[in-house]
């Protein structure tokens, strides 16, 4: 007994050989697979994850802080309404 897989394939081919695709789409997800640069991308993210590890390993934090999201005062938490009795 001998099994049979299927011809690996990456996903933008599995996609470009799908029936569902339409044509334009499948020019436009061409397009978009030529313009990548693998190594400019192994680049970016080797930057980023330094980036990230001198952030995460210095005591002087971001550059940049984050915006803090404003809470709401005492008086503006609940919505009360006075009651007539």
């Amino acid at each position: 007994m001998s099994k049979k897989y299927d011809t690996a394939t990456t996903p933008s081919r599995r996609a470009m050989g799908h029936q569902s695709i339409i044509d334009h789409r499948k020019a436009v997800l061409a397009d978009t697979y030529a313009a990548i640069n693998p190594a400019a991308v192994q680049r970016q993210i080797q930057a980023l994850t330094t980036e990230l590890l001198t952030l995460t390993t210095s005591k002087a934090g971001p550059k940049t802080k984050a915006p803090v999201p404003t809470r709401a005062s005492s008086n503006e938490s609940t919505n009360q309404t006075s009651r007539a009795s």
